[in-house]
């Protein structure tokens, strides 16, 4: 990723949760799972949006997103990339974590 892009993915990514934080402490009586899923419906909207072929069927940048199941396999593996890479996949409360 360039460094430019970086600081773009940075700060979409730093201000979603700012936003969380901000729905939940703003409401302190709303379901902070529902915060959440709202927040990712909406990233998923504006990824899928993105992500829209240029029409041309033979455009070799678009080849890869060029239909509906294509562009869920690639948010599929982004969602899974993204989410196995962050400090809070792995929970000390998970029910697989060992206990001594």
């Amino acid at each position: 990723m360039r460094e430019d892009s970086l600081q773009y993915f940075d700060q979409a990514a730093e201000k979603a949760v700012e936003l969380g934080n901000d729905l939940a402490k703003d409401h302190a009586d709303a379901d902070v799972w529902e915060i959440a899923d709202g927040i990712l419906a909406g990233a998923i909207q504006y990824w899928l949006y993105s992500r829209q072929p240029c029409g041309d069927p033979r455009c070799e940048d678009c080849a890869p997103m060029s239909t509906a199941q294509l562009r869920l396999a690639e948010l599929q593996k982004l969602t899974k990339l993204l989410a196995e890479d962050s400090e809070y996949f792995h929970a000390p409360t998970d029910s697989n974590v060992g206990r001594a």
